[in-house]
C-alpha cells in the first residue's frame, strides 16, 4: 500500500485525464489502474506504487464539505495511515487545521476512511485508511 501521494483535483476531468493518461503512460512508465475518462477518479502505478491519482474536484467538495471554490487547491497529497482520527489528532497538535473531520467513506471503498486538513501553509492533505 502506499505511504503518501499526490492526487491532482480535477475540474475538467475527462482533458486531464487524456492529458496524464498519454503523459504517465508513454513518458513515466506507469500503467493506469483504475478509472476512465468519465471519471471521477482514475489512479496510474508504477510497479506496485502509485505515480498519482485524479480526482474530480466537485465531488471532493460535496462529499467532505471542503471548501475548493477558490481554485488554489489544484492538488492534494494523500497519506495513508493506519487510524485516521489518531493521525488527524496528531496533524492539529501540530498546526495542522482540520477541515473535514473524519468520517467513513463506503462509497470509496468498504472500510475507507478519510480526513481533511491544511497545513500551517494552507495546502490541503487527506488522511485515509483502508
Amino acid at each position: 500500500m502506499d505511504a503518501l501521494y499526490p492526487r491532482v483535483l480535477a475540474s475538467r476531468f475527462a482533458e486531464c485525464f487524456r492529458f496524464y493518461d498519454g503523459l504517465l503512460t508513454a513518458v513515466a512508465g506507469a500503467r493506469l489502474v483504475k478509472g476512465t475518462e468519465a471519471g471521477p477518479y482514475a489512479n496510474w502505478d508504477r510497479d506496485e506504487e502509485a505515480v498519482l491519482a485524479l480526482l474530480d474536484r466537485d465531488l471532493l467538495a460535496r462529499v467532505t464539505g471542503v471548501d475548493l471554490g477558490d481554485g488554489r487547491d489544484g492538488t492534494m497529497l494523500v497519506l495513508t495511515v493506519d487510524d485516521v482520527g489518531k493521525a488527524a489528532q496528531v496533524a492539529a497538535a501540530h498546526g495542522g487545521r482540520i477541515v473535514a473531520q473524519p468520517s467513513a467513506r463506503p462509497e470509496w471503498g468498504p472500510t475507507c476512511r478519510t480526513a481533511h486538513l491544511r497545513d500551517p501553509d494552507g495546502n490541503l492533505l487527506e488522511l485515509q485508511s483502508y
